[in-house]
């Protein structure tokens, strides 16, 4: 039920998630795939969560983690935190208080602070989900804000397809050929034509100085 209800409330919050039950499937979706965030609950299945931690920290995989668990010792929560955790919360637990330590710990891992981005004219809240462009506000889809602020983590680096197609869906959800392509048309229209370019071969890139 928390499971779900956590999926269900990041989704809707914009997020892409794959949600897997055990400690040997969490192991193999990190390995197989780039996740910017693991939410990892220390009673699973098969595989202690934090033991599946561990051996994540003793490879060298730096993926951003929030364990969430019913251990809510003082000793356990120092246990999670030097195994290599990056926050640590308490079941039961309110979902906006979840959804503000992911964004948080999201923004650390982008190297920011704050939680509003500014790259020339464009401005994005992260907490609010709002996108100014000139001053004024912009209304985009989920999945337009989702690919708008992947460009935005990294202005002037190219991401290919591939990689936006997993920062906007999760693996039960059907993704259209040319549904990246439709998105950025989108957002191209929405703020303006030239703050996203695209080079054959490499993907496409959030220009800094428009």
């Amino acid at each position: 039920m928390i499971g779900e209800a956590a999926r269900q409330g990041l989704r809707h919050e914009g997020h892409t998630v794959d949600w897997v039950r055990d400690g040997r499937e969490a192991e193999a979706s990190v390995a197989s795939a780039a996740y910017d965030l693991v939410l990892l609950d220390l009673g699973l299945p098969r595989r202690d969560g934090l033991a599946v931690l561990k051996g994540w920290r003793t490879r060298g995989e730096n993926v951003p983690v929030l364990i969430i668990t019913a251990r809510d010792s003082v000793t356990d929560r120092i246990a999670g935190l030097d195994a290599g955790a990056d926050d640590y919360l308490v079941k039961p637990f309110d979902l906006d208080e979840l959804s503000a330590r992911v964004r948080a710990v999201l923004r650390r891992r982008s190297g920011r602070a704050a939680s509003t981005m500014k790259i020339g004219e464009l401005e994005i809240d992260a907490s609010s989900k709002l996108v100014k462009w000139k001053g004024d506000d912009v209304s985009l889809s989920a999945r337009e804000y989702a690919l708008l602020e992947a460009l935005a983590d990294r202005p002037g680096a190219y991401l290919t397809r591939a990689q936006l197609e997993e920062r906007l869906y999760g693996w039960d959800e059907e993704i259209a050929s040319n549904a990246v392509e439709v998105h950025i048309h989108g957002l191209r229209r929405k703020l303006d034509p030239s703050l996203i370019r695209n080079v054959r071969g490499m993907g496409y890139t959030l220009v800094k100085d428009t």
